[in-house]
């Protein structure tokens, strides 16, 4: 019987992880584990490490790569990779796809924001209304979408920051994400903001729903994940979410790669998240 451990937040962190954790003890056992990845303990036990539920890293980068350092120092069997986790941290890697020919949101990157940058991204990027984020970034923690006449938010002014258009095919279309287990296509979903907002996140009012993911989204994120595979030299990930939108000519553009820390929407998958579990359990 294969030994798996989940990371999980820290004790104090505020958002409600019990509906991932119900999917997994279902799909993996109700010997499965679940440690807190800001104190993991003695994991040297274990066949799998997923870090499926560290959610709140952001709020502590050192703490987080530390963890990564010492997993990977150790030998111990994560999945997905060490490295492939410390890439996948920073959203800088959506350059390093883009230049490999993947077709992502138009995203500059400033180490220290201020208005003139503002300015100057909205001609360069042609677009009056700017999303702006941290690099290092989950559940739109320091997300903002800037208008023309909008102030720089306090809590981004001098800080290392991505800005991107704002593209209204969030609202009008949705941000689709497809999911992918050991390399195969499990299931997708659409995520819509609440009626004024640009969020997606359910904490935000956003709604998910099932959808059958058109031929071009699955193309698109095939090549991400084949890119990413070759820009890594990893082996096929064991799990993977890839959030996309359309822009203004209706093409899909990479949003973001989701390879650490993924809700997985498993109760939308037809097969209720087998697909899932025959991954996880036949993982080497």
């Amino acid at each position: 019987m294969t030994k798996i451990a989940i990371l999980t937040p820290a004790p104090d962190y505020w958002e409600d992880w019990s509906l991932p954790k119900a999917h997994y003890q279902r799909l993996l056992g109700p010997d499965l584990a679940f440690r807190s990845w800001t104190d993991p303990g003695d994991l040297s036990g274990f066949d799998l490490i997923l870090p499926l539920i560290a959610w709140g890293y952001q709020r502590n980068v050192p703490g987080w790569y530390a963890l990564l350092d010492w997993l990977e120092a150790e030998g111990l069997p994560l999945a997905n990779p060490a490295n492939v986790l410390r890439w996948n941290s920073d959203k800088a890697y959506l350059a390093e796809l883009n230049e490999a020919g993947v077709a992502t949101v138009p995203t500059l990157i400033r180490e220290s924001l201020n208005d003139a940058a503002l300015a100057t991204a909205r001609d360069s990027l042609e677009s009056p209304r700017l999303v702006v984020k941290p690099p290092i970034s989950g559940g739109a923690d320091g997300t903002y979408l800037i208008g023309p006449s909008d102030p720089l938010p306090t809590e981004a002014a001098g800080q290392r920051m991505l800005i991107q258009p704002y593209l209204p095919a969030i609202a009008e279309d949705g941000e689709y994400s497809l999911f992918y287990f050991g390399g195969h296509y499990s299931h997708a979903i659409s995520k819509h903001p609440a009626e004024g907002d640009f969020r997606v996140q359910e904490q935000f009012g956003g709604v998910e729903r099932a959808l059958d993911a058109p031929a071009d989204a699955k193309a698109l994120a095939e090549m991400a994940l084949a890119v990413t595979d070759k820009l890594l030299e990893c082996d096929t990930l064991l799990y993977a979410r890839v959030d996309m939108v359309r822009d203004g000519e209706g093409a899909f553009r990479l949003m973001e790669l989701e390879l650490i820390e993924p809700s997985l929407f498993l109760h939308f998958a037809p097969d209720e998240g087998a697909t899932f579990a025959k991954a996880v359990l036949t993982f080497k």
